[in-house]
């Protein structure tokens, strides 16, 4: 499908919420808004029925005619004169829309022409599971990001020696964009029996299938089936290969390149698919030396600026190779050098239609849902760690929407690992998974979200007011070091920056509010003021901000401000606050559609409104909650039936009597961190735990506990996978005994500063399944 659809999709759930939205400012126009929408679907219905690309002016037009509806509805709300492109730009421009099909056109570099460097490990393991290994087929599966060399790779060592002269067959598919499995494996058979001529629709043989399976039958066969893309195809195309006899296979292998792991992972039959890795430093700066100079060496005095040139490419095979062809072309001088090192982006797009063909292929075969998650990467700066609990947080401020069966959690767990098959994004280990894009995959998040009209970056809230491009006046994010009170006029309503009004996403990192007023920033949709200490009258016109999803701030106050009950569609809250315990209610109660509440210091629901029946049924993570000892709060999480993460912690002094509370009332409940302080004279308390069979994480910190208190625990959480004792004690330093309790799905255990004096413990039979102690 086209991009533009993409952009619609957004724009039409957009216009939904503001349908749901009981707002005055909406109520006005309900009945305009309702009407583009209905209009704006006709126009997504084309979109949904075309499937080759459209042409470029016509696709700029639709697209224009999409955001110049938003532009006027948005005017309204933000009472910026948009009335009358809300009465006359829609319908006149509707009726110009006609589809136009364009054959796409893929143009690929000769595999036999490129320069191969590099992956030696890789190409000897590969030859090893070609020329080795069990009689039956077996499948080696190369994956990786665009631009890696997977094809490169696969025909090195199809053309090397020792596999030539192994196998009695061989032949190479590329399958590429083809739909047709007959058409490829009529292409395959061709090269098996030596033809090598290009096969038509007219040359098919509806017994293709069976002519393969005995054509290989009792032959040692290589077959490459190169840049595979689905499942379906791979099932389709090797099919005639599985249904040979094992004691005929002889050996037989098949090379599969794919960007997406789920294709490698299904095809898989003995051997692991091979997640190829970028290029070293060394290999790096040697395929750009061939690339540059051919046979001979580089100048001496070129020598640094090109390892920096390499070295900036981060070790992808098809950036060093556009850059190397472009400055190949060039004379060869020292300043052309520097001026590639400070402009290497450009340089790329100079040579745009291969790099953007080469990113787009994936981009195109990600699900419409994730291609705007995808684009949203470009909000990060180049080169910089992504945490991917915080990008799922960023994710579901908007961008992911539940399904009957799932929550929004459930469907961005979803999206996360789609993303991370397509190998668009390279994954990193560590205490927290976190993930980056490589600069040019950057670049092109960048480009295609201006081209979408998605949103525009920009490092600075200095914009122009004078602009006459409307995107300047849309998805704005804006990142900033430190701002001040007489930095700019963004924030002056008396200013009229047209920038502001139209403003849906500001993250600020540091700065001073005096005489900021943001009450003018009517369709802001995420804000985030961190280490920025918010004035009452600042606070007050957050409340006034209803279109508000995701509010990040730092304040110091006892409770959560009542105008922020104002706040109706807000999703996510995040306070750092001062003051040790912020009371959220009664506020909170009028949060309906409240998902994620995070007070980094302590928080309760304690108040005059407590005995009201209010609930939030769309909260699933609360933290951190204080609670009080000597109170049963099994009402209290009543209220939130729907939490799967909780997060709180209990003081008292020592005489008081000590409830844990019931917690086996939120039976979706999957982790739940306590911490537990008693201030004076240390006792051992019996706990009677209530905890929802539901958990699958469960962190307890300052617990001094009864050794058969933890053998329960392992008892009624049979799908308990990782548990955390910080700071605890078995009875003063007893010993925990767990000969007769099993942990039937831990897979990690974590004891830190805890006391105990013997363990006794069979390791295979009370942890049957542990990865980590």
């Amino acid at each position: 499908m086209s991009d533009g659809p993409l952009f619609m999709t957004l724009l039409l759930r957009n216009l939904n919420d503001f349908l749901k939205s009981n707002a005055y400012s909406v109520a006005l126009i309900r009945e305009e808004i309702s009407r583009v929408k209905e209009d704006l679907e006709h126009i997504r219905s084309f979109f949904g029925n075309v499937e080759q690309e459209l042409h470029r002016d016509l696709w700029t037009r639709i697209l224009d005619v999409a955001y110049e509806a938003e532009h006027a509805i948005n005017s309204i709300l933000a009472r910026d004169r948009g009335l009358l492109h809300l009465i006359f730009l829609l319908p006149e421009t509707v009726g110009k829309i006609k589809l136009v099909k364009k054959e796409p056109v893929i143009n690929k570099s000769s595999i036999a022409s490129k320069i191969i460097v590099g992956f030696e490990e890789e190409t000897e393991w590969i030859i090893q599971k070609l020329t080795s290994g069990p009689a039956e087929v077996d499948v080696i599966s190369i994956v990786g990001m665009p631009g890696l060399g997977k094809t490169t790779l696969a025909y090195r060592v199809y053309t090397e020696k020792s596999v030539v002269g192994h196998f009695d067959v061989r032949a190479w598919c590329t399958v590429d964009q083809e739909r047709n499995e007959k058409k490829l494996l009529q292409k395959v058979f061709n090269e098996v029996i030596g033809l090598k001529e290009r096969v038509s629709e007219d040359d098919i043989d509806d017994d293709v299938a069976d002519k393969l399976q005995r054509q290989q039958f009792g032959k040692r066969y290589l077959i490459v089936l190169d840049d595979l893309w689905d499942t379906a195809t791979w099932d389709e195309l090797t099919r005639p290969l599985y249904a040979i006899p094992s004691e005929f296979q002889k050996g037989s292998r098949v090379i599969l390149t794919s960007r997406k792991k789920e294709v490698a992972l299904h095809g898989k039959f003995h051997s692991d698919p091979l997640d190829l890795r970028l290029l070293r430093p060394e290999e790096s700066w040697e395929l750009f030396e061939k690339k540059v100079f051919g046979e001979e060496r580089c100048p001496d005095e070129l020598k640094d600026v090109g390892e920096k040139i390499a070295e900036k490419c981060d070790g992808l095979p098809l950036v060093l190779d556009l850059i190397g062809g472009v400055i190949s072309r060039k004379e060869k001088k020292e300043a052309l050098r520097i001026e590639v090192l400070n402009n290497l982006s450009s340089f790329i797009f100079k040579d745009e239609e291969e790099v953007m063909k080469v990113i787009q292929l994936s981009y195109d075969h990600l699900s419409d849902h994730l291609k705007p998650c995808f684009l949203y990467l470009a909000s990060y700066p180049k080169d910089e760690d992504i945490v991917i609990s915080l990008l799922k947080e960023l994710w579901s401020d908007g961008l992911v929407e539940p399904t009957d069966l799932k929550s929004v959690e459930e469907v961005t767990e979803i999206y996360v690992d789609e993303l991370i098959c397509s190998s668009l994004v390279i994954v990193r280990g560590g205490s927290e998974q976190s993930c980056q894009i490589h600069d040019l995959v950057h670049d092109f998040c960048s480009i295609k979200s201006r081209q979408e009209k998605l949103f525009d970056l920009t490092s600075s809230i200095v914009l122009s007011s004078s602009s006459s491009d409307l995107m300047l006046r849309r998805r704005t994010i804006s990142f900033n070091e430190g701002i001040y009170s007489d930095d700019s006029s963004f924030f002056s309503p008396e200013k009229r920056n047209p920038c502001a009004k139209h403003l849906l996403s500001l993250k600020i990192e540091s700065g001073f509010l005096y005489d900021w007023h943001l009450r003018h920033l009517r369709l802001l949709k995420r804000l985030e003021l961190r280490y920025i200490m918010l004035t009452d009258t600042a606070m007050n016109e957050i409340g006034m901000l209803v279109n508000l999803r995701c509010l990040r701030i730092w304040m110091d106050a006892k409770a959560l401000p009542l105008s922020f009950s104002n706040l109706c569609n807000l999703d996510t809250l995040v306070v750092e606050n001062s003051e040790p315990n912020l009371v959220l209610s009664p506020s909170i109660w009028s949060l309906a559609k409240l998902r994620y509440v995070q007070i980094e210091r302590t928080c309760s629901v304690f108040g005059s409104c407590i005995h009201k029946p209010t609930k939030l049924e769309n909260l699933t993570t609360l933290s951190l909650l204080k609670l009080s000892c000597s109170v049963d709060l099994e009402n209290i999480f009543k209220r939130f039936p729907n939490l799967r993460t909780l997060d709180f912690s209990r003081e008292c002094s020592a005489p008081e009597q000590i409830y844990f509370p019931r917690l086996d009332v939120l039976n979706k409940l999957e982790m739940v961190s306590a911490s537990f302080k008693c201030r004076g004279r240390t006792h051992v308390h019996q706990f009677d735990f209530h905890f929802p069979s539901s958990l699958k994480v469960v962190y307890l910190v300052g617990f001094h506990l009864a050794s058969d208190e933890l053998s329960r625990i392992g008892r009624s959480l049979p799908n308990l996978q990782k548990l955390r004792l910080y700071g605890a004690s078995i009875e003063g330093g007893k010993e925990w005994n767990m000969e007769q309790v099993t942990f039937h799905n831990l897979k990690s255990l974590q004891r830190v500063y805890m006391f105990f004096s013997e363990w006794q413990v069979i390791a295979d039979e009370s942890f049957p399944v542990l990865e980590k102690l």
